[in-house]
């Protein structure tokens, strides 16, 4: 199954996540099919850009995103509230 998920990304105590398409069984800072976008928390606000078209595409596709980035989604426009 096709997840879209956040892969950790930056240094100790300041993270920085890449919201990945990947496969479920492959490791969370593995091996991923595409990047469709970033999420910054430690600016103020958060950051958060995403390819809506290309999430759009892997959401028809039968990708599942995870809690998290559900939640990115919807604040971003992506998918419905």
């Amino acid at each position: 199954m096709v997840k879209i998920r956040l892969k950790r990304m930056g240094m100790k105590k300041h993270p920085f996540y890449r919201i990945v398409i990947a496969d479920e069984r492959s490791p969370r800072d593995g091996r991923f099919i595409e990047q469709i976008g970033y999420y910054n928390p430690m600016e103020k606000p958060a950051e958060v850009k995403v390819d809506g078209e290309r999430a759009k595409y892997w959401l028809g596709a039968g990708a599942q995103p995870t809690e998290t980035v559900r939640l990115l989604l919807k604040k971003t426009g992506v998918i419905e509230k």
